[in-house]
């Protein structure tokens, strides 16, 4: 017996050398990627937007693809030309983004210099960059630090927003299950208008002091379209002062400041006096001229379309105020369509275009934390599309 299981192992062993070389010619082998520490295998994850990684500095790898903007040389400060050195270069999710908050610094190690240093090759400017490294902060300001790899070429990706991102409490969106289209509007509807908590507009003051605040800087808030940190104490009504920009404009449905969507915080953000006239009553839409108070934000005549790290927001807001006031509580029924210059009628649009900002900004940790907040501490209502933004093409498409 042990006689015939030695000659199988023998057998075996003279076999191995055969197999092992016809493995070798079926199986291809595996070549790490240009920019790839020898022996080392990537793991495969999800190409991020730019502004995704500004809200992932968690110190992990990410892998993040945008347009070569400019050479950052200090928190807030690139240059767009006549660039200094060949160490840092700064990526957007727009080629022609001139924002330095909707950047991303992206260091340059002396391995990819040569080829991506902006001193040596400034005809970079515009064009699409991947590059993988550790997302944590670079001239303390949102970065990716010791790339592994820099790719050029592809295009910034649009993800498509799914499952729920923010800590809803258990059973919240139970009369929602399964529903879509109308009877999902009807039951998110019930939902948030159930047992809800309105504030006085003075109370809102010190709401979007609370809702708003800055994360690095405790004395502040974040301005909605200029993304300035100023101080809570500078809220009123002069120059250089913040106001409480209504982002449905209350004129669209004539609603006014009363208690009701004139003093709900899931729509009211903090902004720059100035900025707040500029922006005025306009519809949402793409196209404009850019605002010289609020780089990133370009307008026309009857649209505004806000820098590209809020635009998920102002989508997600609008369609919130579209589905809580429907009209059954003494206050008009609001509506998005696909429109601009409805005037003082109860609608806002352009619905195309707040669809597409749903998609191209998730939510963020900002926007989640805020819609927290107004729950727990305010209103006692959610923002469903801050927690479920893929109910945005169910509900309109």
């Amino acid at each position: 017996m042990m006689s015939g299981l030695t000659s199988h192992r023998r057998a075996l062993a003279l076999l191995m050398p055969a197999l092992l070389g016809l493995l070798a010619l079926t199986i291809p082998m595996f070549r790490a990627p240009a920019g790839t520490s020898p022996g080392m295998r990537p793991v495969a994850a999800a190409t991020m937007t730019v502004a995704q990684a500004i809200s992932s500095q968690s110190g992990g790898t990410g892998t993040v693809r945008g347009y070569i903007v400019g050479q950052p040389t200090a928190t807030n400060t690139v240059l767009f030309a006549n660039f200094t050195g060949d160490t840092a270069l700064a990526i957007a999710d727009s080629s022609g983004e001139t924002d330095t908050g909707d950047m991303l610094y992206v260091q340059i190690t002396s391995a990819y210099r040569s080829s991506f240093g902006l001193q040596s090759n400034p005809g970079l400017i515009g064009d699409p960059l991947t590059v993988t490294g550790t997302l944590t902060a670079y001239f303390t300001h949102a970065g990716l630090k010791s790339p592994s790899a820099m790719t050029l070429g592809g295009s910034t990706p649009t993800p498509t927003p799914t499952g729920t991102t923010s800590p809803a409490p258990t059973g919240y969106y139970a009369a929602a299950a399964g529903k879509s289209g109308a009877a999902l509007k009807s039951a998110l509807h019930g939902i948030i208008s159930s047992g809800v908590s309105t504030l006085s507009y003075d109370a809102v003051w010190n709401a979007l002091k609370v809702t708003d605040q800055d994360p690095a800087n405790s004395a502040n808030v974040i301005l909605l379209y200029s993304g300035v940190s100023r101080s809570k104490s500078l809220n009123g009504g002069d120059l250089g002062d913040w106001n409480r920009e209504h982002v449905w404009a209350k004129s669209h449905g004539d609603f006014g400041t009363a208690n009701g969507p004139g003093t709900d915080l899931h729509h009211l953000r903090p902004e720059d006096v100035h900025v707040n006239s500029e922006r005025d009553n306009k519809d949402f839409d793409t196209g404009g001229t850019a605002v010289a108070d609020a780089p990133g934000n370009r307008t026309d005549a009857d649209s505004w379309e806000p820098r590209a790290a809020v635009k998920g927001d102002v989508a997600r807001m609008i369609f919130y105020m579209a589905v809580r006031y429907e009209g059954g509580d003494s206050w008009p029924n609001l509506e998005v369509d696909d429109a601009t210059g409805s005037g003082t009628a109860p609608r806002l649009g352009r619905l195309s275009a707040l669809r597409q900002w749903n998609l191209q900004d998730p939510p963020d940790a900002f926007e989640m934390r805020r819609n927290e907040l107004i729950y727990s501490s305010y209103q006692h209502n959610r923002n469903p599309f801050i927690d479920h933004p893929e109910w945005v093409t169910s509900i309109f498409g």
